[in-house]
């Protein structure tokens, strides 16, 4: 029904036809842009379905997580694909932490008793699901423990959530609670957790998410059954990803490493995920108050929140052990600029098989690399030199792309033009997130990808999906006029970390999906059978991806003008500071609401009647920030982007300027970075975007500010004000530079 949607849209919009054929594309001449088009056109030409379906059922064929032997095999496996492709290819090994599970227990043991199956049922449906190999259902960076108490139920686990405890008279302080899977990255949830006196931290999946709520499951539907699993990282890595004895420097052999306990980013909790089969027992055996009605999911029981009646034992013990972590490096050195390097990566480290995670993106990438190395053959070489990386230990927190990039922080700092990442693929729309700067240049690349189930351009699939779930009709017409992809912005959650929020490297992250619902992520049933029946049957949009990634890195690396516009970033910025004053006023219409309600003697009623009234909770005043000097550093900014467009159409007519232009603009982004880092996390240098301290993988826009305004810390966030500006500033004396020829 979406689909006949949104061709109707297409329709209406008289924007039927795709953009492949671009009378120009940004950053080349009119005599380039034509030779760049015929190699686009040769590249493409190479790309097959099939053998990204072959590459998809290779991969996956055996378990291969972190450390594994699998794991081994397969890069050595991408290794030998590169080498035959014509790349220059090594790999590079890092040492890392990797805990793994040696006990698994959890028991409900008062009133009833019931012991955790913990285990995932294999099919005759799915050929890999019962093979030796495969990593038991863990959370891997919990911490070791035996504890026992009683059981709370605590929604998603958010800090919201405990806040609505607290109006309940419930304290979590020497309990386990027990979350949904949900609303924010996993390693949140144990971590609130624990900042509220926790024990121990039960994560399951509610059918209503994620199961037969929404759907037939597995195997007759995609969707998750009664004891299936996500594993999964809880590093606290929105402190710093990467191995956690090693933060800052490379984790060679030879690298100096913190002793465990000093590590910041493992949990001091021991935590568990659990099929929602095994979370019916310990949820309907809860007494306290009734859940809230936005708590509650599709069990066939009556939700209550607890504590009472539900006491369980769990007990996690792991092997900390120093693995390999095995990291594909190929090169392509460049005809004109090789000290300026393209970078595209994925990666191959699987929770188990992966098919759909990560292997379908990294189909997409090697199939890339086998149409380059094509090209490379038939003498069309890139100016500019390509990196192509294959990550092992992402799963586990980025382990494999973090110490790499900060193996070669020097060397990334001086060479890198950008780096462009996917991870997962599967059928549906483009997504497409990154540094603003970039944004019209996916557009266009957007614009030139023809959507392989509709028949338009990818920009226009997108655009009118968009138009789809726009909430009103004024909305809808405003995105249909739109002619420029929104790139979103990235908090973490793939192995673009390191290189955006680091080093300041501009990044994209690329991807298809949306028609791929299901519940196989990191369960022992992401596998090719399950992605040829659920996922991307014939594997095209495989080549969406490979078309789509593979363009942006050939037009980054062949562009007589890098095709950085720094005015739709001062866009963006400018949107991102509207949001943090309407977040002020929302927060001081809020709190002037509950000290009227306090003031008047007003209460509100607990979830449960029998339960006592309960005050609203009264917050200090909001102030009132003076943001003019942001206000100020951003209108320089428009200025210096606007003057610096005017410089780039110079260059394409000017050889001495371009070489000036190119040499100094892909630096420009730094200029962002904060030298200190962020409060309470200074690996994180950028000032606009960030990995939110309460959201894990979800972003945090100017995160410096608004966290500051979220934590009622008005001292932090006026002098984060100050920061953010300077650091536009920054960036605006980079841009002149490059514009008065310094």
């Amino acid at each position: 029904m979406k689909t006949i949607k949104i061709l109707a849209i297409l329709c209406l919009a008289g924007q039927y036809n795709s953009f492949a054929q671009n009378a120009t594309i940004k950053g080349f001449t009119a005599s380039s842009a034509g030779k760049q088009s015929q190699a686009e056109q040769a590249f493409d030409k190479e790309l097959s379905n099939v053998r990204i379906g072959q590459h998809i059922k290779e991969l996956a064929a055996r378990p291969h997580h972190l450390g594994s032997p699998g794991g081994k095999a397969v890069a050595q496996a991408v290794l030998q694909k590169f080498k035959q492709y014509g790349w220059d290819a090594q790999i590079e090994t890092y040492q890392v932490l990797f805990p793994t599970p040696k006990t698994r227990s959890l028991e409900l043991i008062y009133p009833t008793k019931y012991t955790a199956k913990l285990k995932e049922p294999a099919f005759a449906e799915d050929a890999t699901s019962g093979q030796d190999g495969q990593l038991p259902t863990y959370n891997a960076w919990g911490a070791d423990g035996d504890v026992t108490g009683d059981l709370v139920f605590v929604n998603y686990g958010l800090p919201d959530d405990y806040t609505q405890l607290a109006k309940l008279g419930i304290d979590v302080k020497g309990k386990i609670v027990i979350a949904k899977y949900g609303r924010s990255w996993r390693g949140i949830k144990p971590k609130v957790a624990y900042e509220h006196g926790a024990i121990g931290c039960i994560i399951y999946s509610d059918p209503k998410d994620d199961g037969f709520y929404q759907g037939e499951v597995y195997p007759k539907g995609p969707f998750k059954n009664d004891q299936t699993v996500q594993r999964g990282s809880v590093m606290d890595m929105v402190i710093y990803p990467g191995d956690p004895l090693t933060p800052d420097v490379g984790a060679t052999a030879k690298a100096k490493r913190l002793n465990r306990s000093d590590a910041q980013t493992i949990l001091k909790i021991p935590v568990l995920p659990i099929s929602y089969g095994d979370a019916q027992p310990l949820l309907a055996a809860l007494g306290g108050p009734v859940a809230p009605a936005e708590w509650r999911g599709a069990l066939p029981i009556t939700y209550h929140v607890g504590p009472g009646k539900a006491r369980v034992h769990l007990k996690i013990d792991h092997n900390w052990d120093i693995v390999p972590a095995y990291n594909v490096i190929a090169k392509i050195k460049g005809s004109q600029y090789p000290d300026q390097w393209v970078i595209r990566g994925n990666h191959h480290d699987a929770w188990v098989n992966g098919a759909d995670d990560p292997i379908s993106g990294l189909a997409a990438e090697l199939e890339e690399a086998r149409s380059i190395g094509l090209l490379v053959k038939a003498g069309i070489k890139p100016k500019r030199t390509l990196v192509y990386c294959v990550w092992d230990g992402e799963e586990p927190s980025l382990l494999g792309s973090t110490e790499w990039v900060e193996d070669h922080a020097e060397e990334l700092r001086k060479k890198a033009v950008a780096y462009i990442n996917s991870d997962g693929n599967s059928r549906g729309f483009l997504g497409a997130g990154g540094s603003h700067a970039l944004e019209v240049f996916t557009s266009e690349i957007a614009k030139s990808v023809t959507d392989p189930q509709t028949g338009v351009s990818v920009f226009e699939r997108k655009r009118a999906n968009d138009a789809v779930r726009a909430s009103s009709a004024k909305a809808q017409k405003a995105i249909l006029k739109q002619d420029t992809l929104s790139l979103s912005a990235l908090g973490t959650g793939s192995d673009y970390s390191a290189f955006l929020q680091h080093l300041g490297i501009p990044t994209l992250n690329l991807g298809y999906g949306g028609e791929d619902a299901g519940g196989d992520y990191h369960s022992i049933y992401d596998s090719y059978d399950d992605y040829v029946r659920f996922k991307d049957s014939s594997f095209v949009y495989g080549v969406a991806l490979a078309q789509t990634a593979g363009r942006a890195v050939l037009r980054l690396a062949n562009a007589d003008v890098l095709p950085f516009d720094f005015t739709s970033l001062t866009k963006v910025i400018t949107q991102y500071e509207t949001e943090v004053k309407q977040l002020t006023d929302q927060l001081r219409e809020r709190y002037t609401t509950d000290a009227l309600l306090a003031s008047t003697n007003s209460y509100k009623l607990a979830a449960d009647p029998k339960e006592r009234y309960t005050a609203p909770e009264v917050r200090p005043a909001v102030p009132t920030l003076d943001l003019s000097p942001f206000d100020q550093a951003l209108a320089r900014l428009k200025r210096s982007a606007t003057a610096l467009n005017a410089v780039s159409g110079t260059a394409l007519t000017d050889q001495k300027v371009a070489q000036r232009f190119n040499q100094a603009v892909y630096q420009a982004e730094k200029g962002l970075l904060v030298a200190e880092g962020l409060p309470k996390r200074p690996w994180y240098r950028h000032s606009i975007y960030a990995p939110g301290f309460y959201t894990g993988y979800g972003v945090k826009t100017l995160p410096g500010i608004r966290e500051a305004i979220e934590q009622n810390n008005w001292e932090e966030a006026r002098q984060q004000i100050a920061v953010a500006a300077k650091a536009i500033d920054q960036l605006s004396t980079q841009l002149d530079h490059i514009t008065q020829g310094q």
